[in-house]
């Protein structure tokens, strides 16, 4: 059993998790909270975190806001053209669809949430006006540390760009524990929302890596690319973890430019999340 494991069962998990953090090659943030019960905590929540691709989250809220609203519809059909499949990113919608097509809103959301595609997620952007009007959507919810600067062509092109799009752990929980809650979006958009997150792909070895097989996760990952030196700006996990009686827990954590390796980095992910599960599993 890995002492953190016994730390938490005794603990609350804060000590476990701190000593988490000590061991990385990086900064980590970290923000939880039991959805039944008064437990929070966070870790280096005064630091802007780069997101990457968490930040498909806020876009699908943006976009469903719209559904809601009546200007968009998840059955409407929308045409990609073969311009919009960039080459040289990560795209299953390029990938299956080479030469583009007409495709529904709810599998570009599909597309982007769940499979965390490049295209898509900049496709969604375009529909919305771009970046800065879902920038306005998330501040308008009350939600102020959080940046949505620029779209994923505009970051691959230059790194220091990446860094524009920045959250503190507590104000991606806040926003995912609100819209989980149904506090943004009809009760449609949201159980869509949530089912999308269900179904992610990306990030295995991360929040669920050390969870039972089977647990319910509805999870939106993010990465960076590395330099030259070795350095990652974003290994990142943020979601709802369902424990075995039911309840919930939502968690995020973002590793910052570390020097560990992947599989390093998303470990850290995969215990920080573990010692909240065990302290759960403990109190029950």
């Amino acid at each position: 059993m890995l002492p953190e494991i016994i730390l938490a069962q005794k603990n609350s998990p804060k000590l476990a998790i701190k000593q988490i953090i000590q061991s990385s090659k990086g900064t980590v943030g970290v923000a939880v909270i039991g959805l039944e019960d008064n437990f929070s905590m966070t870790m280096n929540d005064h630091k802007r975190f780069t997101l990457h691709s968490v930040y498909k989250f806020p876009l699908a809220l943006a976009v469903l806001d719209q559904v809601d609203k009546g200007q968009l519809s998840l059955d409407q059909k929308l045409h990609v053209t073969k311009k919009d499949l960039l080459p040289n990113t990560w795209s299953p919608l390029r990938d299956e669809h080479p030469n583009g097509g007409d495709i529904s809103l709810s599998e570009l959301l599909g597309y982007t949430v769940s499979q965390s595609d490049n295209n898509g997620c900049d496709f969604l952007f375009r529909l919305l006006g771009g970046t800065k009007n879902v920038q306005t959507y998330i501040r308008n919810l009350g939600i102020k540390d959080i940046s949505i600067a620029a779209t994923e062509e505009e970051v691959a092109k230059a790194w220091p760009v990446q860094y524009t799009n920045w959250s503190r752990p507590s104000a991606m929980l806040r926003l995912m524990v609100n819209a989980y809650r149904g506090k943004y979006l009809s009760q449609s958009s949201t159980d869509f929302l949530w089912k999308l997150m269900r179904e992610t792909s990306t990030g295995p070895n991360r929040m669920k890596g050390l969870l039972p097989p089977g647990t319910v996760v509805a999870h939106k990952t993010g990465t960076s690319g590395t330099n030259d030196k070795g350095l990652a700006p974003a290994t990142n996990d943020v979601g709802i973890v369902t424990l075995p009686n039911g309840k919930h827990f939502a968690i995020v954590v973002f590793v910052a430019d570390s020097t560990d390796d992947q599989k390093t980095r998303e470990g850290v992910i995969a215990r920080i999340t573990k010692v909240v599960w065990d302290y759960y599993l403990a109190k029950s």
